[in-house]
């Protein structure tokens, strides 16, 4: 389903948004509200978090989001219970740290609570290429998409290596942790290029994304924009998320051509 959307953006001549929250934040009562609103406000997929204690890949923001959610009680499988529940009417893909995983019993066990929940794509930061056998094998047993994570310092074989592994791939924009930045890196749009040829499954861009600008740039580049820190701290502030998101998806759109008079 996660490839499936992309291509439908695709083919109306749009990037895919996929809009990044943190689940249980800013509160177990209101994420999924949040979450809807998202959803209603044009993302075309959603990307949940699951909070730990220990997010070596996440920035100030999203780290501060996971803390908050933790101390309040958020957990793996409260909410695997509440997409369950209640279904967000996009793709969801699951961003979770190994650990929390393993603790639903292994790979298959992991992949069947995921699958059962409704959660069409897995994304694990901390999973090397080397040991992703094993979750290969159970997500295409379940259909759930793996996505694999390449990053501005992948060799040309290991990025093969991880295309032959997954389903999506998700460049890493930046060599570093997440978090908003004022501009894109300028070996960004050289670095997708480069990836283009060297393998054609659909490639979505993160990690510091966070304003229309940066996604009409990319535009053309790749198969969807993902936008995480910016949103998390609109909720952390209490700013009204279903503007942003119009914001955003707007900048996804070829803009038509100004007729002449």
């Amino acid at each position: 389903m996660i490839a499936a959307a992309l291509a439908a953006a695709r083919a109306r001549d749009k990037l895919a948004l996929v809009a990044y929250v943190t689940a249980g934040y800013p509160s177990p009562a209101r994420w999924l509200t949040c979450l809807h609103e998202i959803v209603s406000s044009g993302a075309d997929i959603v990307e949940i978090g699951i909070p730990f204690s220990d997010p070596v890949a996440d920035g100030p923001t999203i780290q501060h989001a996971s803390e908050r959610a933790l101390a309040l009680g958020t957990t793996l499988d409260g909410v695997l219970a509440a997409l369950a529940a209640e279904p967000v009417g996009v793709p969801v893909c699951l961003m979770s740290y190994l650990n929390p995983l393993l603790a639903l019993g292994g790979e298959r066990a992991a992949v069947d609570r995921l699958a059962a929940a409704g959660v069409a794509g897995l994304v694990v930061p901390d999973l090397p290429v080397e040991e992703a056998g094993p979750w290969r094998a159970a997500t295409a047993a379940r259909g759930v998409e793996l996505v694999g994570l390449v990053a501005p310092t992948s060799t040309a074989s290991r990025v093969r290596r991880i295309a032959a592994g997954a389903d999506v791939l998700y460049y890493v924009a930046v060599t570093g942790t997440t978090g908003a930045r004022a501009d894109l890196d300028p070996d960004l749009v050289p670095s997708l290029e480069r990836l283009g040829r060297l393998t054609d499954r659909p490639l979505v861009v993160g990690f510091g994304i966070a304003t229309p600008d940066h996604v009409r740039r990319l535009r053309g580049r790749c198969d969807g924009v993902v936008v995480g820190s910016r949103i998390v701290d609109a909720l952390r502030r209490g700013e009204p998320v279903a503007p942003l998101i119009r914001q955003l998806e707007h900048a996804t759109r070829r803009e038509p051509p100004c007729s002449s008079s």
